[in-house]
């Protein structure tokens, strides 16, 4: 089957979100991973039954799992994208919390900073669904 014009940019821009989300994972299970915490709103503990920290460590492995997801299982590429884009935005209301709280997290310690991490949302949704369909 001959490639599709634009594949080799698909699949660097893909392998780019990848580390990209291994590497966000990877500092959500260590070095950021107090810091992260405070992005946990309240509700979602008491919705999910648990504490912050295991809700930061939850993610930090849907992270790597995506990340190495994106690049170990070609054939799956469409549904770890949208399993991605979905991550996206599931972890959007911890983004709007930091946000609305004024609160630091590790590479968010300004209110600007923190209102300019809510717009970064929709390109990485963006990212997430256009590298992974051919």
């Amino acid at each position: 089957m001959p490639r599709r014009r634009g594949a080799p940019v698909r699949s660097v821009a893909r392998g780019a979100l990848a580390a990209l989300l291994i590497a966000a994972g990877v500092s959500h299970v260590t070095w950021g991973r107090r810091g992260y915490r405070i992005v946990v709103p309240d509700w979602a503990t008491r919705v999910l039954h648990t504490d912050k920290d295991a809700i930061v460590v939850a993610s930090g492995a849907a992270e790597v799992l995506l990340g190495v997801g994106l690049v170990a299982l070609p054939r799956e590429r469409r549904r770890v994208g949208a399993a991605v884009a979905a991550f996206f935005v599931a972890v959007f209301p911890g983004n709007v919390h930091q946000w609305r709280t004024g609160r630091s997290a590790p590479g968010l310690s300004t209110d600007r900073a923190r209102f300019v991490r809510l717009f970064l949302q929709v390109p990485l949704i963006a990212w997430a669904w256009w590298s992974t369909r051919e």
